[in-house]
């Protein structure tokens, strides 16, 4: 297995394809006063649009990314995945994978990577950072079918020994909790895991008290609102991936929906809580990679597999550290619970928080990261 020096691409050639369809894009009508009830909002998507033609400056946001050095691995024959690789100054730090889902990217981490690297004391633990992209997105592969999170589980674990380390730390939200929880059953390489989402979950989720039935009302309500995506994107992506790769606008709008619909936004539903520039380079990550369609198999892929359960009769065991944030898409429940699948050794209930963890509150994260590593 090998490891290359990558350099993130302007793609000039994609980036003006993505500028003419952006620039003809037609609006359409919408409810009056709908805001984002009934999906992306056309007032925010209108802004958007007139500053991504006006004033976004895609080579410098590559400019920006390639400030943190990159790598494609060959993590099995003829397969690579792309890495941010900051490797630590300091002798004593440990490794660290740290894994994004969908709709995101390594962007995720862009303000985090440096500090997990080098902490601003002596007294804070350094990790060595790998950021992968997971497969079929942005500059990691394709897979040649539709790979669930166990299949990428293990690529991600092969990936760790071909960058020098073989023992790590793991931290996943999103598909990097489901992942994450693959790895604490397959793998025989993991130190702890550190998990900001409940994604592979116990074999047995039945309710023991009015606050289980409280959480489970809650987590309901939340999927039969927000995980209509899941749905289309588990069963026919390809169908989506027709509308989808060639509708910028369809992207953006189908990406800021989640920013908006997963976030913390103190019970408000308005704007996207993030940067334009930010969320404009997540998504110009997708467009001028052509990555969207082969981003959505790793949904239908994990019901090939098999879902969100644990096996029956199977638990993780490895150290497990829970950063249980409120407001998350995948909130949850009771610790007694969680501990039916997993070796909880470490628990932080967020005073505040949603779905992108290391965005909205990247101190908190932080903080709680360093907690449980530093305690392994």
């Amino acid at each position: 297995m090998t490891a290359e020096p990558f350099k993130v691409p302007v793609n000039e050639a994609e980036a003006a394809w993505v500028r003419e369809r952006v620039a003809s894009y037609r609006f359409f009508e919408e409810p009056a006063e709908s805001g984002w009830s009934h999906g992306a909002n056309r007032d925010y998507m209108e802004r958007l649009r007139t500053y991504w033609l006006d004033s976004y400056d895609w080579p410098a946001a590559v400019a920006n990314l390639n400030r943190l050095p990159h790598v494609r691995v060959e993590v099995e024959p003829g397969f690579c995945l792309h890495a941010v690789h900051r490797r630590s100054s300091r002798a004593d730090a440990r490794p660290l994978l740290i894994a994004h889902g969908w709709p995101g990217s390594v962007l995720e981490f862009d303000a985090i990577v440096e500090r997990l690297a080098e902490p601003e004391s002596k007294d804070l633990p350094a990790f060595h950072v790998v950021a992968p992209s997971l497969p079929g997105y942005a500059w990691s592969d394709r897979p040649s079918g539709m790979w669930g999170p166990r299949r990428v589980a293990g690529l991600y674990d092969a990936l760790m020994p071909a960058l020098g380390y073989d023992r790590y730390v793991y931290q996943g939200g999103d598909w990097g909790c489901v992942i994450g929880g693959w790895l604490g059953l397959d793998s025989t390489r993991l130190d702890g895991l550190h998990l900001s989402g409940f994604g592979l979950r116990p074999a047995n989720m039945s309710p023991e008290t009015p606050e289980d039935v409280k959480w489970l009302q809650k987590a309901v309500a939340v999927r039969d609102r927000e995980t209509g995506y899941l749905q289309l994107q588990g069963t026919k992506p390809q169908s989506l991936g027709f509308a989808m790769m060639d509708s910028p606008m369809g992207v953006a709008a189908w990406f800021c929906e989640k920013f908006v619909g997963w976030s913390d936004t103190e019970g408000k539903v308005t704007d996207p809580p993030y940067a334009m520039d930010w969320l404009l380079t997540n998504i110009m990550i997708y467009l001028t990679t052509r990555s969207f369609a082969t981003a959505t198999w790793i949904y239908r892929g994990m019901f090939i597999e098999g879902g969100f359960a644990i096996p029956e009769g199977r638990r993780v065991e490895v150290p497990t550290g829970v950063a249980a944030f409120p407001f998350d898409l995948l909130a949850f429940p009771a610790r007694r619970i969680v501990e039916r699948g997993y070796n909880v050794v470490h628990w932080t209930d967020m005073p505040r928080g949603g779905h992108f963890a290391s965005l909205e509150e990247p101190e908190l994260f932080l903080a709680d990261v360093r907690k449980f590593a530093g305690a392994l």
